[in-house]
């Protein structure tokens, strides 16, 4: 049985939820989000709360049970409170900076590189270049461009320089131990 799909969803004031068929829009102070959900799970507005329901006990109806509630909630939240993901960049002369809405990233290349958000996304640039903060409405696409951003210059183990997520752990290697036997 689905611990999470059974969970109703509280929609906060503010926020409207608007069932058609399969397809959900949600929308609240930050912005509006629409998506389509499988046709199985049936979503009910009751008592400001979205209720959903799965046809049988199948594995697979389960399994969408949680997803389509865990995915509907996102949403909800996106739009009432919105998702942040921070990034923070060490190493010499590496930094950010936010140029017309568009992030410039000087990562030691021989070029900048230049991040081009979507339109629900916003970027800011904090600590003399050193913290980026990712923002939007829709979860998945924060944490797809904060991966994107990642891979430019992933954190390598011996020196600890690149992009990392903040407060993520990177396991540093010693590096060479030098001519010990003579």
């Amino acid at each position: 049985m689905s611990r999470i799909g059974n969970k109703p969803i509280a929609i906060p004031s503010g926020v409207q939820a608007t069932v058609k068929g399969t397809e959900i829009t949600v929308k609240g102070p930050k912005g509006e989000l629409s998506q389509r959900f499988n046709p199985a799970i049936t979503i009910k507005e009751e008592d400001g709360q979205l209720v959903l329901e799965r046809p049988s006990d199948l594995r697979h109806h389960k399994a969408m049970h949680g997803l389509t509630r865990a995915l509907l909630n996102n949403m909800v939240v996106g739009v009432s409170e919105g998702f942040e993901i921070r990034l923070r960049i060490a190493g010499t002369g590496y930094r950010a900076e936010v140029r017309d809405g568009e992030l410039l990233l000087s990562l030691g290349f021989s070029h900048d590189v230049i991040v081009v958000p979507p339109p629900t996304v916003t970027f800011q640039v904090e600590d003399r270049g050193e913290l980026i903060i990712i923002q939007s409405i829709d979860k998945q696409l924060v944490g797809q461009i904060a991966a994107d951003i990642r891979k430019l210059r992933p954190p390598e183990p011996y020196k600890g320089k690149g992009i990392r997520y903040e407060g993520e752990q990177i396991r540093r290697k010693a590096g060479k131990a030098g001519k010990a036997g003579k």
